[in-house]
């Protein structure tokens, strides 16, 4: 029964498309919005409408407010909430309310003969099965298929005897090859055992670097405390009334604590 609905209702469109044709209503898109293969937004896009394109309306839904239209050669739906339509001079949004005012006819929606008059070279075609159980009304759509059972994993009737199997796993050992040389890790190596020796080396320079500005700084220190004491000495022999014995013996004079007369 159902079949034979869809051929008549199939067969009233092919009849009914001259005067829709006719009917056909001009619009303009209000955005960006996605031109589909259905009455939906779960039917796969076929195309983008930039915002103010020119849309011909051929026909709206009673049960949901989307349109069938045609842009740049191409057919498809469009949610009427994004297609005005001049009214009275006016441009005013489709809605089921305007449908009779602007003249746009009613029309129904079947994806054997929609997508089969329109889609045949689209890869969705091929679908037409499981979107045939897609309904366009909220809610009614099917139930998704339940999830995968899971099922325990299989164990293996026949488990390995490891007394059976103890020749071969000694031959398997005995047959091991050495371990080759890991060339990038030794180089690691070295790398670290020559930056290590360049540290020790760093740090033994600093230290008699060190040492050296410390002697450097004490003789200095040293000589400048013998300078001292030459000055005092020249100081005290020209004073007058420096005897001649301290003239002549300058540290015996400064052992005996002054100078004699």
């Amino acid at each position: 029964m159902k079949k034979i609905l869809m051929s008549v209702a199939a067969f009233c469109a092919l009849i009914a498309a001259p005067s829709l044709a006719e009917a056909a209503v001009r619009g303009f898109a209000t955005a960006n919005v996605n031109m589909r293969s259905g009455p939906s937004t779960g039917y796969p896009a076929v195309t983008v409408i930039p915002v103010g394109a020119p849309v011909t309306i051929n026909g709206c839904m009673s049960s949901v407010n989307w349109c069938d239209v045609s842009f740049a050669g191409g057919r498809g739906w469009v949610s009427g909430n994004y297609v005005q339509a001049s009214y009275q001079s006016r441009r005013v949004y489709v809605a089921p309310d305007y449908y009779p005012r602007l003249g746009i006819p009613l029309v129904t929606f079947d994806v054997d003969t929609y997508w089969g008059r329109y889609y045949r070279d689209r890869d969705f075609y091929r679908e037409r099965d499981r979107w045939r159980r897609f309904t366009f009304e909220p809610g009614r759509n099917p139930p998704p298929p339940p999830p995968p059972r899971w099922e325990p994993p299989r164990v293996d009737r026949d488990p390995p005897r490891w007394d059976r199997d103890r020749d071969r796993w000694d031959r398997d050992r005995s047959e091991v090859r050495p371990a080759q040389p890991n060339w990038n890790r030794d180089r690691g190596r070295e790398e670290w055992n020559r930056d290590r020796e360049r540290d020790r080396d760093r740090a033994r320079l600093e230290r008699e670097r060190d040492r050296d500005r410390e002697q450097a700084q004490q003789e200095r220190e040293r000589n400048r405390e013998r300078a001292e004491r030459v000055r005092e000495r020249s100081r005290d022999r020209n004073q007058p009334g420096v005897s001649d014995y301290c003239r002549r013996n300058p540290e015996g004079c400064e052992m005996q604590g002054g100078s004699s007369n």
